[in-house]
């Protein structure tokens, strides 16, 4: 699996995916298959904003762990919605040290640390709440949405989990982490400038 950097948000283990294959094809299969209710609507296939979002959810921790779209660690999650108007966008929560503001909140409040379980020279560290609870803490977070093209969404051809299904899915999350990785990740770059 290629390593992540500025320009990787998401990343896709399609081996991954097969060598941990309890069926011998697809664990991501068996995820769909096990959660199925969310791939139809009246046993009908969904919209391609809605199967965008199920296919997403689907492959993506806390669902899947790991994930068949395995996220950065240093950002809080990366979600498919759709919303009112019925167009699928991306929301990436990102966590903001304040060394990453303009303007530095007034006193010595704690900030985001570092999980105790990344490594020191980690690049794209966890970053947890502070352990100590002596004096307040100012814990920034970023939401980034983008609007995801109609044209990178795909029509179902079925409701019912199988090759078929599987397939179609890992085509519009591959196209998903794709365009994340080319219109989210510098919006993510920009916002943390040379944090972290």
């Amino acid at each position: 699996m290629p390593d992540f950097d500025r320009s990787t948000l998401v990343i896709v283990d399609d081996t991954a995916d097969r060598e941990n294959a309890s069926d011998g094809h697809s664990r991501y299969g068996a995820y769909i298959a096990h959660h199925a209710a969310d791939f139809h609507d009246d046993d009908q296939p969904l919209r391609p904003v809605d199967f965008a979002a199920a296919a997403w959810r689907t492959a993506t921790s806390p669902v899947m762990a790991p994930g068949y779209a395995v996220v950065r660690p240093d950002l809080d999650r990366v979600e498919v919605y759709v919303d009112h108007d019925d167009c699928a966008h991306f929301c990436a929560k990102v966590g903001l040290r304040h060394s990453a503001l303009t303007r530095r909140p007034a006193g010595r409040p704690l900030d985001w640390e570092r999980a105790p379980w990344s490594r020191s020279n980690e690049p794209w560290p966890v970053l947890v709440s502070p352990e100590r609870t002596d004096r307040p803490a100012v814990l920034v977070t970023a939401t980034v949405l983008l609007p995801i093209p109609d044209s990178i969404l795909i029509t179902p051809t079925t409701a019912r989990p199988g090759h078929t299904l599987t397939h179609q899915a890992k085509t519009v999350v591959g196209a998903l982490a794709e365009y994340a990785n080319a219109h989210l990740a510098p919006l993510v770059a920009d916002l943390l400038g040379g944090a972290r």
